[in-house]
């Protein structure tokens, strides 16, 4: 890979620290342009877990022992609710810089984790309809190139050709060597160099989260996760940093006992909502940077209403959203709510989808990322013209 002076961005892919969190950095960026996080919940997050309807008879009716949560659920406008576990995003909603987006998804109504999550990514209609990720085209349109230093570039940041490679087959997988040696390559690029040093400090940094003791998840998964997203905020917030930064947390597929108090889900929530205040503290740290952000959370699709006969819940469609930071105007729960009766559900099992979730996805990328508007409807995310944005951002 020859060396080249017109290096535009950086994309970092830390895919061999760990399957189950990792971040991805795209699109270099100027010192006050808007800045984007990207949260993929890989698995299907259970919508009415994260977000509840405590005072719902048709709720509680349909959710059982699921309903009953180890600590009161903390209260939104309406019927709405948080998870206890999710203090950090409450507070964020009552300052007014969370948005919840719940009864939305995608048009995707097959239940498969592969196809959803490929449609999540590449913003298309149907699986496998686009070969690129709708954030990757995005940051092409607007002239952002990006360097990918492993070959697990995820889906969603991979664009028309903008993303180079390089994984030598002498190494047995990606590491610190390879960060190395694509550094002796470009010694001589100030630029680069600085970037590179960026990533070797994030990897540094997570192997030594890997190894400290954690609560909540086996080994050092916890510190790893939290380390990525401090470190995500950090890279974000340079003058010369990435544009946008996807981060990935695994383990959201909560077929049974996802109501324990100690359980899976719980903890992945407790996590989501520390990594959420990672991120925030490490852009509140520069001047600036967290007002001009925005995060959004995501999964590929919810899960059933009902719970199901080992106390968790099946793949459904139907989910919540969250869109977060000092670029939001939050403290609302956007919803044209379905109902959760059985005849309201989607084929009676899920709850139904009433917002596109791309219509989050449009308002992020025209109002934030200042994409043209017919850039998003034919190539960003093609055939969404008749789909109206939400209105999400502050002015």
């Amino acid at each position: 890979m020859a060396a080249r002076r017109e290096f535009i961005g950086v994309l970092l892919s830390s895919a061999a620290l760990a399957p189950w969190s990792q971040l991805s950095l795209a699109g270099q960026g100027r010192a006050h342009d808007a800045r984007l996080a990207l949260i993929v919940l890989r698995g299907g997050l259970d919508g009415l877990t994260a977000v509840p309807l405590p005072r719902d008879e048709s709720f509680n009716a349909a959710r059982g022992p699921l309903a009953q949560l180890a600590a009161a659920p903390l209260a939104l406008e309406g019927p709405f609710a948080l998870h206890p576990a999710l203090s950090v995003m409450h507070a964020l909603y009552g300052r007014g810089e969370l948005a919840v987006v719940h009864a939305t998804g995608l048009p995707y109504r097959e239940r498969s984790h592969f196809d959803a999550q490929q449609l999540l990514e590449s913003g298309g209609a149907s699986p496998h309809e686009l070969g690129t990720g709708w954030l990757g085209r995005a940051l092409a349109a607007n002239g952002r190139k990006g360097l990918a230093l492993q070959t697990a570039v995820p889906l969603v940041l991979r664009g028309p050709g903008d993303i180079d490679t390089w994984a030598p087959s002498v190494l047995p997988e990606p590491s610190v060597d390879l960060v190395a040696r694509v550094e002796r390559l470009y010694r001589a690029d100030p630029e680069l160099a600085r970037a590179l040093a960026r990533a070797r400090a994030l990897r540094s940094d997570s192997a030594m989260a890997d190894a400290a003791p954690t609560m909540g998840t086996a080994g050092g998964a916890r510190g790893q996760a939290l380390a990525l997203a401090r470190r995500a905020g950090e890279f974000l917030a340079a003058s010369d940093g990435p544009q946008a930064a996807v981060l990935e947390l695994g383990g959201w597929d909560s077929h049974a006992n996802q109501a324990l108090p100690l359980g899976a889900l719980t903890n992945n929530l407790k996590l989501l909502d520390a990594m959420v205040a990672s991120l925030r503290d490490a852009l509140q740290a520069s001047q600036g940077t967290w007002e001009r952000t925005v995060v959004l959370v995501v999964t590929e699709f919810g899960r059933e209403v009902a719970v199901n006969g080992t106390q968790g819940t099946d793949h459904g469609t139907g989910g919540a959203a969250f869109v977060l930071g000092g670029a939001v105007r939050g403290g609302r729960v956007i919803a044209d709510w379905p109902g959760l009766a059985t005849k309201e559900r989607f084929e009676g099992r899920d709850l139904r989808i009433t917002t596109d979730l791309r219509a989050v996805f449009k308002s992020v990328l025209h109002d934030h990322l200042r994409v043209a508007r017919r850039t998003i409807d034919d190539t960003v995310l093609p055939g969404t013209s008749a789909l109206k944005p939400l209105e999400l951002l502050k002015g």
